[in-house]
């Protein structure tokens, strides 16, 4: 496994820009592309990177075999899937996909997440492999695992990247993680960067807390959270939900909207799913460092 990883890093890291780049950058200026200087660096850049992915795909079996639907702006490629980790026996299947962000004007933190990615893959692979052996030296059972990623936001200067991962042994978890981040200013976000200090935790918990039981009470909506005061029955039988985390699942989605995410169990039954709550960002706004990024 150790030599697939290391090869397929090879190969992301190491793939030769082909004599077809300067067409494609002619092409791309000639379809309407700003010719500023930024401009051009950007394309440049985008143009580069589509070619370094092709280029990936002639090389790599594996990377042509998981090419998917790709979220684009224009021509050009934002996220991609890089790879894909594939199991499917009668009882076992997995199907890890691994994404990449191409931005050649913000290397050093695309490639960062890049090898994040990456690793997280290889290192959900090898527990799958070690889960199976073991199941298989006890007597055998079944197991799956699904992991992917999708585009929840990407505009001017946001891109928010959710990657999940469905684990199924009888029932199912899902667990999720997201990246957001600031394409402008080159920063990857976190909810202690957009606040001035910790009291956003008591603020966005209580206002959770509030959307939680109003969504109880709609007997329309049919949703059950482990919040008190809710009318939820045998409140003893659960944990209640009291607080986020300090850096609780979060995402900036493209009205420019604070969500906050939870997972699979985290604070619902396992009917529920993955949960979000869109915070109004009038609760917010004096706990903001500034109003850049949530609006």
């Amino acid at each position: 496994m150790d030599k697939k990883f290391e090869q397929l890093k090879k190969e992301y890291k190491n793939i030769p820009i082909p004599d077809e780049l300067d067409f494609v950058v002619e092409r791309a200026l000639k379809n309407g592309k700003k010719k500023t200087k930024s401009g051009l660096k950007w394309i440049v850049g985008t143009a580069a990177a589509a070619i370094l992915f092709i280029g990936g795909l002639n090389i790599s079996p594996a990377m042509a075999s998981t090419l998917s639907e790709l979220p684009v702006v224009g021509n050009i490629i934002k996220v991609l899937t890089f790879t894909e980790f594939k199991v499917d026996k009668d009882k076992y299947q997995a199907d890890i996909k691994v994404p990449a962000v191409t931005d050649a004007e913000n290397g050093v933190l695309a490639q960062s997440l890049n090898d994040k990615y990456l690793q997280e893959g290889k290192e959900l692979y090898e527990q799958f492999t070690a889960d199976v052996e073991d199941l298989e030296k006890n007597g055998g059972g079944h197991l799956g695992v699904d992991s992917g990623y999708e585009v929840k936001t990407d505009n001017d200067q946001i891109l928010s990247i959710a990657r999940y991962v469905v684990n199924t042994v009888g029932s199912s978890s899902t667990v999720m993680k997201y990246d957001t981040i600031d394409k402008k200013n080159k920063i990857l976000l976190s909810l202690p960067i957009l606040f001035k200090d910790n009291g956003y935790i008591e603020r966005i918990s209580e206002n959770i807390k509030e959307q939680m039981r109003a969504q109880m009470k709609d007997t329309n909506l049919e949703k059950v959270y482990w919040v008190s005061d809710s009318g939820l029955k045998d409140e003893d039988l659960v944990e209640l939900f009291e607080s986020i985390k300090k850096d609780q699942n979060f995402y900036i989605n493209n009205e420019g909207k604070l969500v906050i995410s939870f997972d699979k169990y985290e604070v619902a039954p396992g009917y529920m799913g993955v949960v979000e709550f869109v915070i109004p960002t009038e609760q917010i706004t004096d706990l903001l460092v500034s109003n850049e990024y949530i609006k």
